[in-house]
C-alpha cells in the first residue's frame, strides 16, 4: 500500500510510469543492493525499512551494501504503529505479567523470524520487567497470528492493520502500545509507557532513497513529489485505515531515525543472542 501511494503519487506529480519491483529476500537487502548499484540518475530508488538500514546490518553478515555511504537518503514515508496483542484469555497486561513471573518461561510468544522487530520488541520488554517467555518464530506475521488466536501463543507484537479486525471483535485483546499516545482508533488501549515503561517507543517504518551521488536537484524533487503523493486525501483515508502515520520528513529525519534505531537494534540484538549470519 505504501508503494502504490508512492508510485501513482510520483506519476501524478511528475509525469510518466513509475513501477514498483518487488526483490524479496535476505531481510529486504536484496532490493537494497540493487538499488545500490543502480545509476544514480534518479530513475532507481529504494522503498527501504527499518529492517533494512536499522536491523539488516547487525543480522547478516554479507550485507551487500553500506547503509549511510551507498545511498542518498530522501525521506521517511510512512510509519506503523504496533500493538501487544494476546490470546482473550488474558485480560491485561499486568496479570499476563504476573503470571509469566510465577512461571518463568512457560508463556510463550510469536514473531515473524529469529531479530523481527516483534523478536526485538518482546527481548525488550522482558528485559524492562525481569520475565522470560518462550520465544516462537515463524515465516511471517499471518501465522503467528493465527497461533495466538488458536491459544496455542500467549502473545505477540504486531502492526496496528493486521491485528486491528481481531481485536475489535474479540478474538484478541489488545494489551498495550508501544506508542508515545494512545491510538485514536483503539483509545481504550494504555500504552506500554502508562504501564510503567518509560520510552518505550517503536515503529516500522518505510522509507525513500537513491543510489549516492543522485544529484541534489533530483533528490529534492523527488522529495517534493512524495510529500504531495501522501498529502493527498485518498492518500491519508487509506493511511489512517491502515494505522499508518506520517513521520518527520527530510534526509536528516531519517538519518537521524536510522542512528536511533541501530543503536536499539543493535543492543537488542547482542541480548538475544543474534549472532551475523
Amino acid at each position: 500500500m505504501v508503494a502504490r501511494i508512492l508510485t501513482d503519487g510520483l506519476a501524478e506529480q511528475l509525469g510518466g510510469t513509475f513501477v514498483s519491483e518487488h526483490k524479496p529476500g535476505a531481510t529486504t537487502t536484496l532490493a537494497a543492493r540493487h538499488v545500490a548499484r543502480a545509476r544514480p540518475d534518479g530513475n532507481t530508488l529504494l522503498l527501504g525499512t527499518n529492517a533494512t538500514f536499522a536491523q539488516a546490518p547487525f543480522a547478516l553478515r554479507n550485507l551487500g551494501f553500506d547503509p549511510d555511504s551507498d545511498f542518498a537518503h530522501i525521506t521517511l514515508l510512512a510509519e506503523s504503529l504496533y500493538l501487544l496483542v494476546a490470546n482473550p484469555r488474558w485480560r491485561s497486561f499486568e496479570e499476563l505479567l504476573q503470571e509469566a513471573k510465577r512461571r518463568p518461561g512457560q508463556l510463550s510468544y510469536g514473531s515473524w523470524g529469529v531479530g523481527s522487530t516483534a523478536h526485538l520488541l518482546m527481548v525488550d520488554l522482558l528485559g524492562r520487567t525481569g520475565t522470560e517467555m518462550l520465544h516462537v518464530p515463524y515465516n511471517g506475521p499471518a501465522p503467528a497470528l493465527t497461533e495466538t488466536l488458536a491459544g496455542r501463543l500467549d502473545l505477540m507484537f504486531s502492526t496496528l492493520a493486521p491485528a486491528k479486525p481481531h481485536v475489535q471483535e474479540g478474538r484478541l485483546r489488545a494489551l498495550a502500545t508501544p506508542a508515545r499516545e494512545r491510538l485514536p482508533v483503539m483509545p481504550d488501549v494504555p500504552t506500554l509507557i502508562e504501564l510503567g515503561q518509560p520510552d518505550f517507543l517503536v515503529s516500522a517504518w518505510w522509507s525513500l532513497s537513491a543510489p549516492a551521488g543522485t544529484p541534489q536537484p533530483v533528490l529534492a524533487v523527488l522529495e517534493g513529489a512524495s510529500a504531495a503523493a501522501f498529502a493527498k486525501p485518498a492518500a491519508r483515508t487509506l493511511m489512517d485505515n491502515l494505522g499508518l502515520v506520517r513521520p518527520p520528513q527530510g534526509a536528516a529525519a531519517m538519518r537521524e531515525r536510522i542512528t536511533r534505531d541501530a543503536a536499539l537494534n543493535r543492543e537488542l540484538m547482542r541480548r538475544a543472542g543474534i549472532e551475523l549470519e
